[in-house]
């Protein structure tokens, strides 16, 4: 993996273009960006490469899969020892979509999905509070997502 290439604004645009459909073919960005398919593909390659680009996926809508409660918990932790320990188990929590290690009063701020209310009580209850090594926790569950949305990329510079 290279890690010392700098995008330029053709790349941006490529990476605003892919960023809002993953799927979109490498011809109609060339069409838009008026260059060649093989200048798209290229670039792409080279962004991969370089680790900037890591994937693509697609958004779903967890909600419309029954998947009704997002919620955010602070990870108080009995020692900073006892991180790796707890990361592992938090790992085989399918509950679990996103973890951050985190400065301020919490270890870690964990996002949880689940259907409903009592299936996150059950989660909070039989699961994360079941970890000897977590001290407590504290639950907010999100009642909207108001904001939801990447960095603007065509407007960045030096990324």
């Amino acid at each position: 993996m290279t890690t010392d290439y700098e995008i330029d604004n053709l790349d941006r645009q490529i990476l605003e273009y892919l960023r809002r459909d993953g799927r979109m073919a490498f011809t109609e960005i060339a069409q838009k960006l008026i260059v060649s398919a093989g200048t798209i593909h290229q670039r792409v390659n080279k962004m991969t490469d370089a680790g900037i680009i890591t994937g693509s996926k697609i958004t779903v809508d967890y909600s419309k899969l029954g998947y009704d409660v997002t919620s955010l918990m602070g990870i108080y932790l009995k020692s900073a020892r006892d991180l790796e320990m707890v990361m592992n188990r938090l790992r085989t929590f399918d509950e679990i979509v996103e973890v951050y290690y985190t400065t301020g009063s919490y270890a870690l701020i964990i996002k949880a999905r689940t259907r409903t209310t009592d299936a996150f009580y059950q989660f909070l209850l039989r699961k994360l509070q079941a970890i000897p090594e977590i001290q407590s926790t504290e639950s907010f569950i999100c009642l909207a997502q108001p904001i939801d949305r990447d960095l603007p990329l065509a407007d960045l510079e030096g990324v």
